[in-house]
């Protein structure tokens, strides 16, 4: 990194930081500090729930998921649109009338205290952990690919990210987001354009996205019955329409900012704007993702795009294993190019036979490059096993650093640690609130002022910065960070949702059915999870992860009923004879 690129890094940083606290101080009534005094429009709103889910795992997993695996992926949001529809129908109205701080009050008034705290607390658990995440993610990849301490990065991120939001509160965390929108789209549609220039001359945009087609990156819908598959349209439009229903609708770090607005239908447009712009969005970022897997088919990569896992396996007893390898690699990739102009050259004499054999000659080299790939991981492991082989969240950030002019690769970096800062942000807003309000104001015994509590959901959330930070000096890399943070939302999410569903449309169903039945179906979860996992080391998954949203919806519902029809008839009195 050259000086140009520290002072756009740190300029956009502290720009973000000294803009939160400048334009949100004073805040000294809960109403101003958790709603922000409900003056929120709906371009906020809906660029405040955008950032919200887009954490710097978006913007460096999921490019590197698109050069693995291609776009499939965004078949995980095919949900998101019915969900935004069904949440404005059903969810806001009711938050809205209730005057509700946070999503958990609801569940008092319509069942108990106790299965108030319990969802309150399953939040606390799950959010608490992505909170972790999402400052872990860059901190993880930036250090291992620039040399910086992990632990420092920690900190630094965690720390700026709690002088604005303990600040401000949630209107701190809107504002700021709107310029970290920006900030990230910017930088998202420059490094687009920058791919498409290094590309040779001779290939356009449309002939990229063929040569991405002949190498099955642009696979976008697959519409088997496949559940052992993580990503399918029916996965998306049920398992993701679930999680999603949780995510927007029950998960305070989401339902805090639309709860803002300053009317329903201000939290409405802003949840449509959600709607329709989040899947073009995350198609965008996949696409770039697919470009840049365009970029190294002329252009040399490594074996393992980590390069904390290469200099391990260089500087163990496997060097020369892995040296002989990187040889062939390099031969690879220069069969690689022909095959490519070969393919090219077949597309613009229209010669279909031509464009069909280059096209398999293509895939048969690609599954030797992926053969490569694998013996790569095998050899890194037996240097080191404890070191990461799993290398997609790290392709994207190898791109930027080694082929971006001085100035851009600032201006990444920053984009990578705004959308850190922004989702971390709106996680620990909602941490200090559910603490404060749904179990430490809910279970005092004498009135306290205003101000009392303003400052309790300021040290609730400093206390939840500190145990994010802890808790990103101790995490480890899992497979794809992006999939890491879908999961553990997947594992809690459903139970959660379905205990809300329960409110809504099952005037039946009393409290005491349901915090047992939301118990159990928890423990259901995570022994249906074990397995799942246990199973997936072995070689195989089974049950894609989405599919336990609708699960644990499905569960609760159905085990509340249960326990509530027995209640009822234990207690009704025996007939008289």
């Amino acid at each position: 990194m050259e000086i140009i690129d520290w002072v756009i890094l740190c300029g956009t940083l502290v720009f973000i930081v000294v803009y939160g606290v400048w334009k949100t101080k004073g805040s000294t009534n809960v109403d101003d500090y958790i709603r922000g005094g409900n003056e929120a429009k709906w371009s906020t709103i809906g660029l405040s729930v955008m950032a919200t889910q887009a954490s710097a795992i978006t913007f460096l997993s999921t490019p590197g998921q698109a050069f693995h695996d291609g776009m499939g992926f965004v078949q995980f949001y095919f949900g998101l649109p019915l969900a935004m529809i069904i949440i404005c129908m059903v969810f806001i109205p009711l938050y809205h009338k209730m005057k509700v701080y946070t999503a958990y009050e609801f569940l008092e008034s319509r069942f108990d205290l106790k299965t108030r705290t319990l969802a309150a607390i399953l939040f606390l658990i799950q959010r608490g952990l992505a909170a972790g995440i999402t400052i872990f993610a860059p901190s993880i990849i930036l250090s291992a690919v620039l040399g910086w301490d992990l632990k420092v990065l920690n900190i630094i991120i965690g720390t700026l990210v709690i002088i604005y939001t303990v600040s401000g509160g949630t209107k701190a965390v809107s504002v700021t987001q709107k310029q970290q929108m920006f900030i990230i789209m910017t930088g998202m549609f420059i490094t687009f354009f920058f791919i498409l220039s290094y590309l040779p001359e001779d290939i356009s945009f449309s002939k990229a996205l063929k040569i991405a087609g002949a190498s099955d990156k642009l696979n976008i819908l697959d519409f088997s019955f496949n559940t052992k598959s993580r990503y399918t349209f029916w996965s998306g439009i049920t398992g993701g329409l679930f999680l999603f229903l949780s995510y927007f609708g029950t998960d305070q770090s989401q339902v805090q900012r639309y709860l803002s607005g300053k009317s329903i239908r201000e939290s409405q447009l802003g949840l449509v704007f959600n709607g329709i712009f989040k899947i073009p969005m995350q198609f965008f970022i996949l696409l770039i993702g697919v470009m840049v897997f365009v970029f190294y088919q002329y252009n040399p990569s490594p074996l393992n795009f980590n390069p904390s896992a290469t200099e391990t396996v260089l500087n163990s007893e496997f060097k020369e294993d892995y040296s002989i390898l990187q040889k062939n690699q390099v031969e690879l990739e220069e069969e690689k190019r022909i095959a490519q102009n070969k393919f090219s050259a077949a597309l613009d004499l229209k010669e279909y036979t031509a464009v069909e054999e280059a096209k398999q000659h293509i895939k048969q080299i690609n599954r030797k490059d992926s053969l490569n790939r694998v013996t790569a991981k095998t050899i890194i492991k037996k240097a080191n096993k404890n070191t990461e082989t799993n290398d997609k969240d790290y392709v994207f950030i190898h791109f930027i650093l080694n082929n971006l002019p001085k100035g851009l690769i600032g201006l990444l970096l920053a984009v990578i640690l705004s959308a850190a800062m922004s989702s971390t942000a709106s996680e620990l807003n909602a941490l200090g609130t559910i603490t404060a309000l749904d179990l430490y104001k809910r279970n005092q015994t004498t009135d306290k002022t205003e101000n009392h509590y303003v400052a309790a959901s300021k040290w609730f959330t400093l206390l939840w910065g500190v145990i994010a930070i802890l808790i990103a000096c101790i995490a480890n890399l899992f497979d794809n960070l992006i999939q890491l943070v879908n999961i553990i939302g997947s594992v809690f999410y459903g139970n959660v949702l379905g205990i809300f569903l329960l409110a809504f449309f099952f005037k039946y169903i009393k409290g005491n059915a349901v915090f047992f039945a939301a118990v159990l179906t928890q423990l259901i979860i995570f022994i249906i999870y074990y397995y799942s996992i246990h199973i997936y080391s072995s070689g195989e998954e089974k049950l894609g992860y989405l599919w336990l949203n609708f699960i644990g919806a499905a569960l609760v519902i159905f085990i509340a009923f249960m326990f509530e029809i027995f209640g009822r008839l234990l207690k009704k009195p025996p007939l008289k004879t």
